[in-house]
């Protein structure tokens, strides 16, 4: 597995990534069945305790922005009574690397650790979705202290992204 990262990453940390992703991939299956759209996120604190866990709802709720990492990133802050979530030192999980809007969602709520599972590419390959455009974003996150693991246990994410495309399942692209 090539970790793709903008700091070194701590063994022990790895393997906690791990496991969640792998739990987060095999919960994806059941909320696709529910209706969900294919990427789930969840928040930690530096504790290791759930704070909050979100699936994509754009095509069940009809909403553009209802991703699961801005969805989860709402949950936190509902839960934490707060649009800054920067003193709570949370990380955030997802199934797969964050698209454009989500970079934003993660970088302006003070979230300090991002860790996902299938990299852009290998989404927009899979589901034809528009990640958007993204450069240098592993660096402008790392210049605002936000570190970044990815690529973990991406080949089960692949499994289960392909599973939902050859399903049938609507993915959300808007029309050109």
């Amino acid at each position: 597995m090539n970790i793709i990262t903008n700091t070194e990453i701590i063994p022990d940390k790895l393997e906690q990534a791990q496991k969640i992703i792998i739990e987060l991939q095999k919960e994806l299956i059941l909320r696709i069945e529910q209706g969900a759209g294919p990427f789930l996120a969840a928040i930690y604190d530096s504790k290791g305790s759930l704070i909050a866990k979100a699936a994509n709802s754009v095509i069940n709720e009809n909403c553009s922005h209802n991703h699961a990492e801005m969805n989860v990133i709402k949950a936190a802050e509902l839960v934490f009574g707060t649009y800054d979530l920067s003193s709570y030192n949370l990380s955030r999980y997802v199934t797969s690397e964050p698209c454009i809007m989500c970079l934003g969602g993660i970088m302006w709520s003070g979230i300090k650790e991002v860790y996902y599972g299938v990299p852009s590419a290998k989404v927009e390959a899979i589901t034809g979705f528009d990640e958007g455009f993204k450069p240098n974003w592993l660096n402008e996150f790392k210049k605002r202290g936000i570190k970044v693991y990815g690529n973990i246990e991406a080949q089960i994410g692949e499994e289960i992204l392909l599973k939902y495309v050859n399903s049938g399942n609507k993915i959300y692209k808007p029309s050109n």
